[in-house]
C-alpha cells in the first residue's frame, strides 16, 4: 500500500533516506578522526621540540666547555678563570642547574699540555627537567706556550 500525501511517495522517500543513510555511515566520524589525529600530531610535534631542546642544551653546554678550556689554556690565566667562565656561560644559557658540577684538569698529550673543562649535566627529558648529571659533556683547548720560540 503506497501513501501518497502531496503528491509525494512516502515509500519513495523511505527508500531514498536508507539508501542516503548508507551512503554516508561514517558521517559523524570525522569529529572523532580530527580528535585523534589531532592528539597525535600534536605528541609529535611536541617530541620534535623536545629533542631540539635537547640538541640545543647538548650543543650550548659543549660550547661552554670548549670557551672554559681555551680560557684557562692562555699564558695569563688559571683553571679557575677556565671554570668560572663554563660555569657563567651555562648559568646565562640553559640555567644555573646545568652548571653545578665543573671540573677543569691539565693533561700531557704528546708533546703539549691540554686543559679539560668536564661538565655533568642533567639530560632535559620533559623541558628543562630531568634526572641529574646524566651527560659527561668535555671541551679540551692545548695550553699556550710563551717561553718557546
Amino acid at each position: 500500500m503506497s501513501h501518497r500525501r502531496c503528491g509525494v511517495d512516502a515509500d519513495a522517500e523511505a527508500e531514498d533516506y536508507d539508501v542516503d543513510r548508507e551512503a554516508g555511515a561514517d558521517s559523524g566520524s570525522a569529529i572523532a578522526e580530527f580528535a585523534l589525529i589531532g592528539s597525535l600530531l600534536a605528541l609529535v610535534l611536541a617530541g620534535t621540540l623536545q629533542i631540539g631542546l635537547v640538541i640545543h642544551v647538548r650543543n650550548t653546554v659543549i660550547d661552554s666547555a670548549v670557551a672554559g678550556a681555551r680560557q684557562a689554556s692562555l699564558a695569563d690565566q688559571s683553571n679557575a678563570d677556565g671554570k668560572r667562565l663554563a660555569s657563567e656561560l651555562i648559568t646565562v644559557s640553559v640555567g644555573e642547574r646545568y652548571a653545578q658540577s665543573i671540573t677543569v684538569t691539565t693533561a700531557r698529550h704528546g708533546q703539549d699540555d691540554v686543559v679539560e673543562v668536564r661538565v655533568r649535566t642533567p639530560l632535559p627529558v620533559l623541558g628543562l627537567w630531568g634526572p641529574a648529571e646524566v651527560w659527561d659533556l668535555s671541551g679540551r683547548s692545548v695550553v699556550e706556550d710563551v717561553d718557546s720560540d
